[in-house]
């Protein structure tokens, strides 16, 4: 991956029904599928589809980010956002959706969840997920299911 893509990542009722619509919509299969979740690397148009199953969740939008190419990036974004005075925190070597990123979240007004984040992915498939912490994705995610009930992060 070259570029940054956006990432939409959706909270879905049935993740199977869903992986099958969207690989027909965009034409590619998934690049990672885990029990309750899957993500499509899509590369037209650029985007990062994360479905996270969440029957009945209140908001269909779990929440908004960006995939860098690199954690020099996301460093890069934290500067930004810190000259700028936004509030951001900071996780890196973080385990989250199946994967170890080293990643921003910042706040953001009128979004559904209240953060984007930022993030690049270090390891895909981690060998030892357990021995990972997620404390800050744990903390983004909780307040955006405070913000709105029944949405997750990555589960």
């Amino acid at each position: 991956m070259p570029t940054s893509r956006v990432q939409l990542a959706l909270n879905v009722e049935d993740v199977t029904a869903a992986t099958a619509f969207y690989s027909t919509l965009f034409g590619v299969t998934p690049h990672k599928q885990r029990d309750g979740y899957a993500n499509f690397e899509i590369e037209d148009p650029p985007l990062k589809l994360v479905l996270i199953e969440n029957p009945g969740a209140q908001e269909r939008l779990n929440h908004l980010g960006v995939e860098s190419p690199t954690s020099e990036d996301v460093s890069a974004a934290l500067t930004r956002f810190r000259d700028a005075g936004l509030t951001a925190t900071v996780a890196e070597q973080d385990l989250c959706c199946h994967a170890v990123q080293d990643k921003v979240f910042v706040e953001a007004p009128d979004v559904p969840n209240g953060w984007w984040e930022f993030y690049a992915v270090t390891d895909d498939s981690p060998a030892n997920p357990e021995g990972l912490t997620s404390s800050a994705c744990e903390v983004a995610c909780n307040a955006a299911q405070d913000a709105s009930a029944g949405s997750v992060c990555c589960g």
